[in-house]
């Protein structure tokens, strides 16, 4: 997730009517002096740049110090029904029971060897069951360094050098295709032709130059862009729900399309799969489309809350990292702690009633929503699915269908909404272009707790 300044994020369309109140005297002031601290030793005062985030109205992030199922508790005191979830990656929510015994079991008989280990083997072979595209598994600690080992593997398989990639896209923070997920309006270019715009500085200009920008759900576009790297690309990589681009959703048969395009022009097909890995059921995003890529990228809900990511795919196109000809490597690699957490993990993501449950809550929530901004005459979209959604102020309502449309969305009021859910117990992604993750612990009291919240916030919009 990008980490900017929601504040920065505005488009300056604000309604005046838009009011963020002031917070509640010394709510969270733990937080402020553990940000004043964090500041003295911490670059920018955190760990990650998506961190350095408001809490409410207030310039400093939220610190959590627990957890138990859906509900985190802050250094204040404060509890808060938890639907950031570590970034999707807390799918069984916080402290599971049966995830705390199996890593205590690991813990007590060694965490790291550097060697081969055997849950490593189970976990791979659960993959294989599960997602149809893979035929052969890598493992990773991050979606980051998975994202990576999937270009190198398109690249070694096809031997092309570029990669296209669509505007707005997230795919991690490596320079590898950190290229054109957060451009403004200005130094993204023209619509048909966008240019490929770095992601922050530090990275070399011969990195963004192999990666080719194309807006996303629109096929003329698409195909001229294709056309106009003909024999160049190794891959197409995409997000097939937009986590970062507000859960934007494929238009109706857009994947089919990358699908056939990809197979008669030989390019690699690769779906990031970092956020809608298993979390939108056993298969992910291909078997929620019934589109099947060639690589795949998973990550986050993975791990259950371990570092643990995998890039996964045809034994074709696995075939040279197989044989050694590509490499890849990583000292934690499935490591014996995060393999079993990632193995409770998917065992548990594979029964239907926990898919049937994360869906069923995330869609009571959606609906909250849609009926709380009808009932306030208030616009927007509320886009995803069950298990990650986003709300969007369009100007119209409609959802959006690239990331040229959330620069027109009104951000401002996203923040207003969103800090009138945490000021009443409800603790969601601070950027708009964000979403919102449910977990498997989510209960009755929670969706109840989350459903009023959302009336309340609407009634201030």
């Amino acid at each position: 997730m990008n980490g900017r300044n929601p504040a920065a994020q505005s488009n300056g369309r604000s309604p005046a009517h838009v009011d963020v109140p002031d917070p509640v005297p010394g709510r969270t002031d733990g937080s402020r002096q553990w940000f004043e601290r964090a500041k003295e030793s911490l670059a920018g005062g955190v760990s990650s740049s998506a961190r350095l985030t408001s809490t409410g109205p207030d310039p400093y992030p939220l610190y959590l110090v627990g957890g138990s199922g859906a509900r985190v508790r802050d250094v204040d005191g404060n509890t808060y029904v938890d639907y950031l979830a570590g970034y999707g990656s807390a799918v069984l929510g916080h402290a599971d029971r049966q995830l705390a015994e199996a890593l205590g079991a690991v813990l007590g008989a060694g965490t790291m060897f550097g060697t081969c280990n055997t849950v490593e083997v189970e976990l791979a072979e659960l993959i294989r069951e599960m997602v149809p595209c893979a035929e052969l598994v890598r493992f990773a600690n991050s979606g980051s360094e998975a994202v990576q080992g999937a270009v190198r593997a398109a690249r070694g398989y096809t031997g092309r050098s570029k990669v296209l990639k669509f505007e707005g896209h997230y795919h991690g923070w490596s320079d590898t295709l950190a290229v054109s997920n957060r451009p403004d309006p200005v130094e993204a270019g023209p619509y048909g032709a966008p240019r490929s715009v770095p992601h922050s500085a530090g990275i070399p200009a011969g990195v963004v130059g192999d990666v080719v920008v194309c807006p996303w759900n629109d096929p003329g576009v698409l195909r001229a862009v294709l056309d106009a790297h003909r024999g160049e690309l190794a891959a197409v990589v995409c997000e097939p729900i937009v986590a970062n681009n507000a859960c934007t959703m494929p238009a109706p048969g857009y994947l089919a399309l990358l699908r056939e395009e990809c197979t008669a022009r030989g390019i690699v097909l690769v779906f990031d799969e970092v956020c809608t890995g298993f979390r939108t059921g056993p298969g992910g995003a291909q078997a929620l489309f019934g589109v099947v890529p060639d690589l795949a990228v998973y990550a986050k809900a993975l791990g259950g809350g371990l570092p643990i990511a995998a890039f996964a795919g045809r034994r074709e196109v696995m075939e040279p990292v197989a044989e050694g000809r590509v490499k890849h490597g990583g000292t934690y690699n499935a490591s014996p702690l995060s393999a079993t957490a990632s193995l409770v993990t998917l065992r548990r993501l594979n029964r239907p009633d926990t898919v049937k449950h994360v869906e069923e809550s995330g869609r009571r929530i959606m609906e909250a929503v849609r009926r709380a901004a009808r009932d306030r005459g208030v616009p927007c979209a509320v886009q995803g699915v069950g298990a990650m959604f986003q709300v969007v102020f369009t100007a119209d309502g409609e959802p959006t269908r690239h990331y040229r449309d959330l620069l027109r969305s009104d951000q401002a009021r996203h923040h207003a909404f969103r800090h009138e859910l945490l000021r009443r117990g409800i603790h969601v992604n601070a950027y708009g272009m964000a979403c919102w993750f449910v977990s498997a612990a989510v209960t009755e009291n929670d969706l109840d707790e989350t459903c009023e919240a959302v009336e309340g916030a609407f009634r201030t919009l």
